[in-house]
């Protein structure tokens, strides 16, 4: 109920109070203040992966602009020289709207980052995006087999079935590329594992799947005990150190995260900025309120 009370009231709070929650899991609403933050992860030994806020435009208008600040964001960033790569969402570039029009612009954007010799990873989204999301990735792969990436939900009951039809598509010289996490969207029961057990299974289903099929895997989690399994896994497989990651949200469980980079895992960390920050910030109390006693806790437990 608190949970539920909080998520409703924060959109209609002023937006320096909705400042404080978020700001620890937010760069800023610059480049400028993105590469700063990813500078200062690479000195601690930790790659990035960068992303710019924004979600579910209304024209194409804005899939236009978010396409050109993104061909602008890897020319900044690759000329800073920063340690990481970069995530983008579809539906920030009109896939709800014109799938094609988005393929375009994801596909410009790729092609840069194959000219910079880096990475661009598509998000994955509600479901109703899945299957467009899942086709875009197709396409890509086949074309730009080495520079791009996907994101794939353990909470969704297709998606180990997904990871497997995809395998059709992974070599030992271009093996596919994948960031497993848990999934943060509310959708039916019919559609997503509801128990918190469920969805770990799920995830430790799927990371040894990928493990197994040699496809290279960011582990993206914060929870301790699907980190301390992937350990295992890792170790029962003689996993090398060159297919595979592990990946957290910036600003979040700060000393998991160096417990991992110290025990002599890559870390990627996820950097979101950008303008959009309150209404990214609020959606995600919406579709999960069980984040607002999360926030709670971080503000004033590390760790």
């Amino acid at each position: 109920m608190l949970n539920k009370l909080i998520a409703n009231v924060l959109p209609h709070m002023p937006k320096k109070l909705v400042w404080v929650f978020s700001k620890r899991y937010i760069a800023g609403e610059s480049i400028e203040e993105g590469i700063l933050a990813s500078k200062l992860l690479n000195e601690k030994g930790i790659e990035t992966t960068i992303d710019l806020l924004g979600e579910f435009i209304k024209t194409l208008g804005e899939a236009e602009d978010n396409k050109n600040q993104y061909i602008d964001i890897i020319n900044q960033c690759t000329g800073h020289k920063i340690q990481g790569n970069f995530s983008l969402k579809p539906t920030m570039f009109g896939l709800l709207i014109d799938k094609e029009v988005c393929y375009n612009y994801i596909r410009e954007i790729v092609v840069l980052a194959t000219q910079k010799n880096t990475f661009v990873r598509i998000d994955m989204e509600d479901s109703q995006c899945v299957d467009m999301e899942l086709d875009i990735f197709k396409r890509l792969k086949l074309e730009f087999p080495a520079n791009v990436g996907l994101v794939v939900q353990a909470y969704l009951r297709r998606t180990l079935n997904d990871v497997k039809v995809l395998s059709e598509l992974n070599s030992k010289e271009n093996p596919l590329n994948f960031r497993l996490c848990k999934g943060i969207y509310v959708e039916p029961e019919n559609i997503a594992f509801k128990e918190f057990e469920q969805v770990q299974q799920n995830f430790l289903n799927g990371l040894e799947f990928m493990i197994k099929s040699k496809i290279y895997v960011g582990i993206a989690t914060h929870d301790k005990h699907l980190v301390h399994e992937s350990y295992k896994l890792i170790e029962k497989y003689n996993v090398p150190k060159s297919m595979y990651e592990f990946q957290m949200l910036y600003g979040v469980t700060p000393d998991l995260r160096k417990s991992i980079v110290n025990k002599g895992h890559l870390m990627r960390v996820y950097v979101p900025f950008g303008k959009h920050w309150f209404g990214y910030s609020t959606r995600r109390l919406k579709e999960n309120p069980k984040i607002a006693t999360e926030i709670i806790k971080a503000l004033f437990v590390r760790g």
